[in-house]
């Protein structure tokens, strides 16, 4: 029985390569010239420490250049509340989105079933297993989950006949 699963994931060691770009870039730049801006990750969660909110602001824009070029999509980063550190600098910190929540996994296996594909939908932890009798058939599941407009971005794997 064919079929494949829908994930989300993201390579940490290209969100790291990124995060080195980013802070090579801040050091060549001359309006972060005698900042003591950085940026760095570890574990899957990104710490921004900016001067100011225009700095903080700048390095968003740089972390998200950065990642679309290593292939990390935008909706990959969740930006949490700024906090306020020592004088006006500002520490902000982003967690990168890896697997499928419960409340988005329920939402695809709803809107699936009621299109009325003739396929089975499990969820299975952080990833949703799609399967049918036939391989058209996926592939229009396939089509119809990457026409829903999701902010975090979707892998499909793992497509087996």
């Amino acid at each position: 029985m064919p079929s494949f699963d829908i994930v989300s994931e993201v390579d940490l060691t290209e969100a790291d390569n990124a995060i080195k770009n980013v802070m090579r870039e801040i050091g060549t730049r001359y309006d972060f010239k005698g900042s003591k801006s950085t940026v760095e990750i570890k574990e899957g969660i990104i710490t921004i420490n900016a001067d100011d909110d225009l700095k903080l602001k700048q390095m968003h824009e740089l972390l998200q250049g950065h990642m679309q070029r290593r292939g990390i999509a935008p909706g990959s980063l969740d930006y949490q509340k700024e906090e306020k550190a020592a004088g006006q600098s500002v520490r902000q910190i982003v967690k990168i989105k890896e697997g499928i929540d419960k409340d988005l996994a329920k939402e695809i296996v709803k809107a699936v079933k009621e299109a009325k594909f003739k396929v089975q939908v499990a969820i299975q932890g952080d990833e949703l297993r799609v399967s049918a009798k036939k391989r058209d058939d996926l592939q229009e599941v396939i089509a119809f989950v990457k026409s829903m407009k999701n902010e975090q971005p979707l892998q499909f794997k793992n497509f087996r006949d």
